[in-house]
């Protein structure tokens, strides 16, 4: 098989799907790679590192949509992408289609298959593919938070764990999924007051067992949300629902509550956002203020840290992609079954319920053949 990894053209976006040993592995298996010239810059993968583990480079996107079998990416393509794409081709990266009509549309009138890493299931039906870039996230989440809070940046002036004689940051996080669990262990770390919401109680008493003292949990419902709102000095969205829309759980009503110069970072905007006023940013410009919040919703948090991001995303990725070289789509799925759950398009037809049902499209439900 001919793999492809093209350059991510994202804006702000410095992640690559591949790294030298994923490129190894697979030409050790007998299948060409195909590397765009300068996609590893971003996190300090040359070109000369690519060609020493058996990969070619090319020099444009152009080359690798028009040959490669299977495509290894990290964010959804974007529109200049969308062209390229062929019909029968594997797809391999991030697409959060509910965040994207725009995207699904289109995506889907070229016939590719879209195997989707956020939907893809682990043997305990975790997300294995999602899990390290949670991680992330929910980890920057604290570190962009304690940098909004700064006057300077048009936050509250506020350091997360204060200072003797002057009270902590109250950081509320909404979700206490991978992301939720990450920030508040940084946050704990900051000596931050820390609060967890989340619906799932056995989850919570997990949490509360294995956080220090300064995080607390509680069950999530409309007041306890808005209670927590007014105390709030950093908020912190990690709300998921795989594959779908992540629900609104702030509306815009809510910020009269919160205090001027708060700041909320909505990690769950790559499904659109858990607040009725999140809108898509990036890092060259992160934020804008509504009712005196701040709002920080980068859609691509991780590819700031790509070199970090990268390594952790493609020690989970390669198995799977190797596996589709290897015995192509039906083939994979025996070895890993969790990858059907992945594949969100098949033949022009959405195959994912939750991205049908966000749009009001047909659903029709992948059968491997």
């Amino acid at each position: 098989m001919i793999v492809g990894v093209p350059s991510e053209i994202k804006q702000d976006e410095y992640r690559v799907g591949l790294i030298p040993v994923g490129a190894e592995e697979l030409t050790h298996h007998g299948h060409r790679v195909l590397v765009q010239q300068g996609a590893g810059c971003g996190c300090g993968i040359s070109d000369d590192m690519y060609r020493e583990n058996g990969a070619e480079i090319v020099p444009s996107a152009k080359d690798i949509y028009e040959q490669a079998d299977l495509i290894i990416k990290v964010k959804e393509p974007q529109a200049g992408e969308w062209p390229m794409l062929r019909e029968g081709q594997l797809v391999f990266t991030y697409f959060h289609f509910a965040a994207d009509e725009e995207l699904t549309r289109h995506v889907l009138a070229t016939g590719v298959t879209a195997i989707a890493y956020e939907t893809l299931k682990g043997p305990k039906g975790d997300l294995p593919c999602l899990t390290p870039m949670s991680e992330v996230a929910g980890r920057m989440s604290v570190q962009e938070g304690a940098k909004f809070l700064e006057r300077p940046q048009e936050g509250r002036g506020i350091l997360l764990g204060g200072v003797p004689g002057v009270p902590p940051a109250h950081i509320v996080i909404l979700g206490g999924g991978v992301v939720g669990k990450n920030a508040a262990q940084i946050a704990a770390g900051f000596k931050a007051d820390v609060v967890i919401l989340d619906i799932n109680v056995d989850r919570l008493r997990y949490l509360q067992d294995i956080m220090p003292a300064n995080v607390n949990t509680m069950y999530s419902d409309r007041h306890n949300i808005r209670d927590q709102l007014i105390l709030a000095d950093l908020v912190i969205g990690g709300v998921l629902i795989p594959g779908a829309r992540a629900p609104k759980l702030v509306s815009r009503k809510d910020l009269q509550v919160m205090k001027p110069g708060s700041v909320v970072i909505d990690v769950a905007i790559d499904q659109g956002g858990c607040l009725e006023t999140s809108q898509p940013t990036t890092h060259s410009k992160p934020t804008y203020i509504v009712d005196g919040v701040v709002h920080y919703c980068v859609t691509n948090m991780p590819g700031a840290v790509g070199r970090t991001s990268t390594y952790a995303l493609c020690n989970v990725t390669l198995p799977y992609a190797l596996q589709l070289a290897d015995r192509g789509l039906d083939g994979a799925f025996e070895k890993y079954p969790g990858l059907i759950d992945a594949v969100n398009m098949h033949q022009r037809k959405i195959t994912n319920r939750a991205v049908a049902e966000t749009f009001g499209l047909a659903f029709t439900p992948f059968i491997a053949s």
